[in-house]
C-alpha cells in the first residue's frame, strides 16, 4: 500500500474542527502539502472558517458550526484535495530565508560531539553538514514562536536522549530525528544541544511576536564564541546578527 492509497485523510476534530493529514510520518513532501493546502484555504477565505494551521504533515481547519456542518466542510476539503497533487505543489509565497550566526560545540553547546558520534561523523564533518543545510520551518509549536526545522540528512536521524537535559537557554539549537528545534525560551529538553545562537524567536514586545512563519527557511552559519559575545552585546532588536531575505523561487 502506498501513501497515495491512504492519504490524504480528512478527519473530524471535536465539534468544530477538521484535520487533513498527508502522511503518518514527517516527510518533506507531506510538509509541503500541508503548508500549501493551508495557504490555499486561507486564500479562498471560506465563509465560516475561523482558523487554520499547519503541522509537520497535516492542516487543521476550525469552523463555526452555526455556519458549516462537518459534512459541509468535509465535502469542501475533499473537493479541494482533488484539484491537484498537493505533494508537489509549490510552497506559499512570502517565505523568507534567515541566516543565523551560530556557535557549534564548545561549552555553549556541549552535546555537539555526542550528536556527531551518534550520526557516525567526526565533529568537524558534523558542523560542516549542519551549517550548510538549508532547513525549512516545518511548523511552530511546543512554545510560543518556536520552530521545528528540517529535514536534516538521514545521518542525523538520531534518537532523543533517554534523560532530560535540565535546562538549555533561549536561542539553543537542538537536534534529534533529522530535525532542529530553535528554542524560544529556557527549557529542559531531551534533544541534543549542538549549537547556540542569540536569535529570539518570540518577541512579545513586537506587534508580530512570532518572528518565523511555517515555510520560512534557515541556515545556521558558524561563528566563534567571541563573535557571538559581540553579537549579544548589540542585540537590541533580538535578531542575534541574523539576516533575512525574501525567497523568490
Amino acid at each position: 500500500m502506498t501513501v497515495a492509497d491512504t492519504f490524504p485523510l480528512v478527519r473530524t476534530v471535536g465539534f468544530d474542527g477538521a484535520l487533513v493529514t498527508f502522511a503518518n510520518t514527517m516527510t518533506e513532501d507531506a510538509n509541503r502539502a500541508a503548508l500549501a493546502f493551508r495557504a490555499e484555504i486561507e486564500q479562498l477565505r471560506w465563509d465560516g472558517v475561523t482558523e487554520t494551521s499547519a503541522t509537520l504533515g497535516s492542516a487543521y481547519i476550525r469552523f463555526d458550526p452555526q455556519h458549516l456542518t462537518h459534512a459541509d466542510i468535509r465535502l469542501r476539503l475533499q473537493n479541494l484535495l482533488e484539484q491537484q497533487n498537493w505533494y508537489s505543489t509549490p510552497l506559499p509565497e512570502g517565505r523568507r530565508l534567515w541566516r543565523v550566526p551560530t556557535v557549534y560545540g564548545t561549552d555553549l553547546a556541549p552535546q555537539l560531539n555526542e550528536a556527531a558520534a551518534a550520526a557516525g561523523l567526526d565533529p568537524e564533518d558534523a558542523i560542516q553538514r549542519l551549517s550548510t543545510t538549508r532547513v525549512r520551518v516545518l511548523t511552530i509549536g511546543f512554545a510560543p514562536g518556536q520552530p521545528y526545522l528540517g529535514p536534516l540528512g538521514p545521518e542525523f536521524d538520531i534518537p532523543r536522549l533517554q534523560d532530560l537535559t535540565p535546562m538549555v537557554p533561549e536561542g539553543a539549537l537542538v537536534l534529534a530525528i533529522s530535525q532542529f528545534v530553535l528554542f524560544s525560551g529556557p527549557t529542559p529538553t531531551g534533544w541534543r544541544h549542538v549549537g547556540q545562537t542569540a536569535f529570539r524567536c518570540f518577541r512579545p514586545e513586537m506587534e508580530q511576536s512570532f518572528v518565523l512563519k511555517p515555510g520560512d527557511e534557515m541556515i545556521f552559519e558558524p561563528v566563534s564564541p567571541d563573535q557571538l559575545d559581540q553579537i549579544r552585546a548589540n542585540n537590541t532588536d533580538g535578531t542575534g546578527g541574523a539576516t533575512c531575505e525574501e525567497i523568490t523561487a
